[in-house]
């Protein structure tokens, strides 16, 4: 299968992926005390924590607000500096980015059980 052009890629895309949810990338934790303050953070609807070969990350799901029905974006000349630097010369159209990920955590009980595999210490 060819490649599609960088500038297409947008326009063939179904579900448009990157606009469904956010990430911020967090300090590698390493205490009890880190993970702990995880566990807390992904007690909420539509948070979750992954870790790949670049760091941890908090990935909460959520449509933007201005994503338009057919996918489009409803500001676009408008957009957030954030989206103007959006580069997808490799995104979620080519390759999940899960594929990636070294632990994906999409609730409380699988990162607990994370950190009673981490910390022998911690409560059962």
């Amino acid at each position: 299968m060819p490649a599609i052009e960088v500038e297409g890629k947008c326009s063939r895309c179904i579900g448009t992926t990157c606009c469904t949810y956010t990430t911020e990338a967090l300090q590698t934790p390493t205490s009890k005390a880190d993970f702990d303050h995880l566990l807390w953070q992904i007690s909420h609807a539509g948070v979750e924590i992954y870790k790949d070969g670049d760091g941890w990350y908090l990935l909460i799901r959520g449509n933007c607000e201005h994503l338009l029905p057919g996918g489009g974006c409803g500001i676009y000349a408008a957009r957030p500096q954030v989206c103007r630097d959006y580069d997808n010369d490799w995104c979620e159209y080519d390759e999940p980015a899960e594929k990636h990920f070294i632990h994906h955590f999409r609730d409380y009980a699988q990162l607990l059980a994370y950190c009673r595999k981490r910390f022998k210490t911690w409560a059962a």
